[in-house]
């Protein structure tokens, strides 16, 4: 859920509240030949506005590359979304957000200011299916004590933990984690309930917090940061001294 799509979703939220601009003749252009482009169903002149690769909700895989995306258009790209992009007045329905890019409407997509396609805050009921069933393949895969959850969130790897962060509803995050080497398939080393989602400002940083007795487990996911940030990090301390900070990968989010 918060995946690459995470990352707009949180900018949605913000372009309501920030001012958002008039958008300039040089963006039109580019906004006006996108929409002429989704109008006469040019699978190849809209893929090549997209950045990729093109984040879905997890578990639906990215976009990998032109051909993932021709093949995949039409489960993207249904009439609901063509028909929101067809009638959008690239005046009044797409708006430049500061540095956030250009959004259409409250942020359905959002594009660059180079004139790529960074992501698609839209599902098909074709991908809401699809979600819903890997899912329930995924579950199937897991250890018994960790099959129960509402959504998947995030797969974390440092160099000595594989993390698991799923979302088990009215605001509940589950940690659990293996040593690297084991399979998810495995009994967790460790299970904590009631983990926070904390939203780090508006530049699409946040990161969970786990407590364990005197032990706090943060898991951060890094939108905003330097050349040389990781995409993710995991920091443990004990009674408020940090013991433990590795950087992560993001395998699935």
């Amino acid at each position: 859920m918060k995946n690459r799509i995470l990352y707009f979703a949180v900018l949605i939220f913000c372009g309501q509240l920030t001012f958002s601009q008039d958008l300039k003749p040089e963006y039109q252009k580019f906004i006006k030949n996108f929409i002429a482009n989704v109008k006469s169903n040019n699978k190849e002149g809209v893929a090549a506005f997209i950045s990729f690769p093109l984040g879905r909700e997890y578990p639906i895989p990215a976009v990998k590359n032109k051909a993932d995306f021709i093949k995949r258009y039409d489960q993207i790209f249904d009439n609901t979304l063509k028909n929101e992009i067809i009638k959008s007045n690239p005046v009044k329905d797409w708006s430049e957000v500061g540095w956030r890019g250009i959004m259409l409407n409250q942020g359905t997509l959002w594009i660059d200011t180079d004139g790529k396609l960074l992501t698609i805050n839209y599902q098909s009921q074709y991908e809401k299916d699809l979600k819903n069933k890997l899912i329930a393949s995924e579950k199937g895969k897991l250890h018994p004590s960790i099959a129960k959850f509402k959504a998947p969130e995030y797969i974390l790897e440092t160099s000595k933990f594989r993390i698991r962060i799923d979302d088990l509803g009215n605001d509940n995050y589950r940690y659990a984690s293996w040593s690297i080497k084991k399979s998810m398939s495995d009994k967790p080393d460790l299970v904590i309930t009631n983990g926070k989602w904390i939203s780090d400002g508006s530049g699409g940083n946040s990161h969970f917090d786990f407590k364990k007795d005197v032990y706090l487990y943060q898991c951060y996911i890094i939108v905003l940061g330097t050349s040389e940030s990781p995409p993710a990090s995991l920091t443990i301390s004990q009674n408020g001294k940090e013991i433990l900070s590795q950087d992560a990968k993001i395998v699935t989010k």
